[in-house]
């Protein structure tokens, strides 16, 4: 019996381990230094004319011109990096091809007045530009919306939701109120959808080179870490469950063809009603059940973390543009339960 306990014991410190590792990545600037270190994988394939196709343009990308970073996945999806890619090409196509954006971004309670003004203003300078785009703010006070001078071909639509009084069931309901949008407006009007957090700033080009059938971030925090460090839910009573992965995958930026994000958000949505209705929820919430549904449904596209940075990680060295990046966190003072 001791022996036994003994090894429950030591099977607890094992588990424990990579969570004590993550604790200190997060809290120390000089580990996070020695993170920028690590190797990432490198792509195997030639040339873009590899890749299994998003599109024609793909097929011009240069999957060789970053020795410093992984530019495809296993499933040869590209993964998208500064250096890669002809912003004009993929300009020409999808204006060729009639494409169209909706942005979706939440802005509730206080986080409206702290971050939603900026997200908006810079995403005019920023966010696919020379392509139709309309902003479908959800919030629960539209008469606070900023007016914001828009550009041509470019329209915004506030919509009114509910404010839960947990910002957990925020982040988590946003699932079912994108694809209820999706599915009565967005579909009838744009070809592609991307969904933001508000607490964000567009730095730099955030073009058509994104666009994709089903497009996913790597996040800042999680892409040069070993995998056993990602911190998926490994409760196995959750439907986020994961033992393992691919990449860890953040919630911050998603997007793809409307079908695409209609198809992830109504998964999504399931599993957290699923998990509710067993009294359980899910370790990092809505990006817990969004990297579960990646896992299992490849992204046909991969952004690289320059489309979503925090420039208070320290090492930086391999992102050469900085095209979106977190807003300071009062999460003290907006965050309610």
């Amino acid at each position: 019996m001791g022996f036994v306990q003994k090894m429950k014991n030591v099977s607890r410190c094992v588990l424990c381990f990579p969570i004590l590792l993550c604790v200190l990545y997060f809290t120390s600037p000089s580990l996070r230094i020695l993170v920028g270190l690590l190797p990432m994988d490198r792509c195997p394939l030639e040339s873009g004319r590899m890749l299994t196709l998003d599109n024609s343009v793909d097929a011009s990308l240069n999957l060789r011109s970053r020795h410093d970073v992984q530019t495809c996945t296993y499933w040869k999806a590209p993964i998208i990096w500064e250096g890669m890619f002809d912003h004009d090409l993929y300009d020409q196509m999808h204006k060729k091809e009639g494409s169209s954006v909706a942005l979706t971004v939440f802005a509730v309670g206080r986080y409206l007045d702290a971050y939603l003004h900026t997200f908006l203003t810079s995403s005019e300078q920023h966010f696919m530009l020379g392509l139709p785009v309309t902003y479908y703010v959800f919030t629960n006070m539209p008469e606070m919306v900023p007016d914001i001078k828009l550009g041509p071909q470019r329209s915004l639509k506030v919509i009114k939701v509910e404010r839960h009084s947990r910002w957990q069931d925020i982040s988590m309901m946003r699932m079912k109120t994108i694809s209820s949008v999706i599915e009565s407006d967005i579909r009838h009007h744009c070809t592609h959808v991307f969904c933001f957090d508000v607490d964000q700033v567009f730095t730099g080009r955030f073009g058509s080179e994104a666009l994709g059938d089903s497009v996913a971030l790597l996040h800042a925090y999680y892409y040069r870490l070993p995998k056993r460090l990602y911190t998926y839910d490994h409760n196995p009573n959750s439907k986020a469950y994961m033992e393992t992965g691919d990449f860890y995958y953040h919630a911050a930026v998603f997007g793809g063809s409307w079908k695409s994000v209609k198809a992830l958000t109504e998964a999504c949505y399931q599993s957290i009603m699923e998990d509710k209705r067993n009294n359980v929820e899910a370790l990092w919430h809505d990006e817990s059940h969004l990297n579960k549904y990646l896992w299992l449904h490849k992204p046909s596209r991969v952004l690289s973390p320059e489309y979503c940075w925090d420039n208070s990680i320290s090492y930086k060295s391999d992102i050469q543009v900085s095209r979106l990046v977190w807003a300071p966190k009062q999460y003290d003072k907006l965050r309610t339960n």
